[in-house]
């Protein structure tokens, strides 16, 4: 039986208010390092390079991020490039549009075994993901509605943690066992956040409650729209458009946050649920995973504040006002637009940005898909202009709030979808880590503490 979970249920706080205070004050000052040790000691701060190139630790076959070239320790703008197994991602998706069909798939099964399938082994593979999509007996009542999350990321990490104890032969690293987990886990994260978002829309906001079988004969993207909807329906244009962020957001290296962390993990020889439990984990950090939010949330204040949408200098001393930390959030950051590796274009957001006008208008949306482009095109000369930058753009976050927006998906599902889509490559990442490295990652830390003696407790 389901029990009866309120949001009161675990609002008690056993600390007393003042200690934990005074002990946070300790805790800060003894764990501060002071940032001059980290040039003194040539520390590569976030495994970055003072260039802002990547410190190579590893090599990969599966996804490459391609945004500049170097030359003579200097980063030299470039098109950007993402490409899946060698093949460019711009191509994947001309590919299977051309043909009207659904892309994620394939993409799926072209990151986990290196190859695109034939169409009778397409077919196998999507017959295999529908028989998996469905949760284990008691599964759903156990472990998801009995302790539902107001974060969805957060009970996602759990409920991937849980499928653990559902696994008759859960601690076997074989290549083929991993694989086994790894296609479960893959057909099984859209129901997983689906219902996730269904119990934290009953228990914390009263809603209705709307479990939706999953339909094996469905697409992924199909899937989602099916079971988040209470009325399971969608346009085709609908599912076109998810498809396509879905595959967008597949794989992006082996140096992104969560990537890595699943290699780092799987190093250590531990299960497949631990290691991608952890990469869940770091893609819920807002500095991965939330960045589309922060998007929205501008354009939210944008709105609020810009009387004509189609006013560019409107725009245009508003966004000042921006980079200038006078107006949104003070952080002096136009969310959306800039990105670590890509300098001169995104072709996530390239490709996203061309269904999004698309589903605009179908929508009746088109102003404000107006005001992304204007907002895009403005901060690039604002940029050029203000910070002598002539190598930024929008990156895929810009556009993909506003395309879950349109969809009407709620904003705290926007991560957990990331997570859906870039479980294939954490996967892959996985595989290609056991299949590949028998070393377990242990990178150096230089200890700068100064040596101290023992002081008895009567002395201190």
């Amino acid at each position: 039986m389901i029990n009866n979970f309120t949001s009161d249920t675990f609002k008690g706080n056993i600390f007393n208010e003042n200690l934990l205070n005074e002990l946070s004050v300790v805790a800060e000052k003894n764990n501060y390092i002071d940032p001059t040790y980290y040039s003194k000691y040539d520390v590569k701060r976030g495994l970055r390079n003072e260039n802002g190139t990547g410190v190579l630790v590893g090599l990969t076959e599966i996804g490459n991020v391609h945004g500049y070239t170097t030359s003579d320790g200097k980063r030299i703008p470039d098109q950007g490039r993402l490409t899946y197994r060698g093949i460019d991602v711009m191509e994947i998706v001309e590919g299977f549009q051309e043909e009207k069909r659904y892309g994620f798939e394939e993409v799926a099964y072209l990151l986990l075994f290196g190859e695109l399938p034939s169409k009778k082994r397409l077919e196998e593979f999507k017959y295999l993901l529908g028989e998996c999509r469905i949760l284990p007996d008691g599964f759903t009542e156990d472990m998801i509605l009995k302790f539902p999350s107001n974060n969805i990321m957060n009970k996602l990490q759990r409920t991937v943690l849980a499928t653990y104890s559902f696994d008759g032969n859960p601690d076997d690293t074989s290549i083929k066992n991993i694989l086994r987990q790894s296609i479960e886990l893959i057909a099984r994260f859209p129901t997983m956040i689906s219902y996730g978002y269904q119990a934290k829309a009953h228990y914390h906001g009263n809603q209705s409650l709307f479990l939706h079988i999953p339909k094996q004969e469905l697409s992924t993207a199909e899937n989602i729209l099916y079971m988040i909807r209470s009325d399971n329906q969608y346009t085709k244009t609908e599912a076109e458009i998810l498809d396509l962020a879905l595959v967008l957001h597949a794989e992006h290296g082996g140096g992104n946050n969560s990537a890595f962390a699943t290699h780092v993990v799987s190093s250590s020889g531990t299960d497949t649920y631990s290691a991608i439990a952890s990469a869940v984990g770091s893609l819920k950090g807002p500095k991965h995973g939330g960045a589309n939010l922060e998007v929205m949330n501008m354009m939210d204040n944008i709105k609020d504040n810009i009387k004509d949408w189609g006013k560019t200098v409107e725009i245009r001393d508003y966004l000042i006002k921006i980079l200038n930390k006078k107006a949104n959030n003070g952080s002096g950051l136009i969310y959306g637009m800039g990105h670590a590796i890509y300098t001169l274009s995104d072709p996530r957001a390239v490709l996203l940005k061309e269904k999004a006008k698309e589903l605009a208008i179908e929508k009746d949306r088109l102003d404000e898909f107006n005001l992304y482009n204007n907002i895009e095109e403005i901060s690039k000369g604002i940029f050029a202009e203000l910070r002598g930058n002539n190598s930024i753009s929008a990156n895929v976050d810009f556009y993909s709030g506003f395309v879950y927006d349109m969809l009407n998906i709620p904003r705290e599902l926007y991560t957990p979808l990331f997570a859906t889509s870039r479980v294939t490559g954490w996967c892959a990442h996985r595989i290609e880590q056991v299949a590949s490295e028998p070393k377990i990652i242990r990178p150096a830390y230089k200890n700068i503490k100064l040596d101290q003696k023992y002081t008895t407790l009567g002395n201190r």
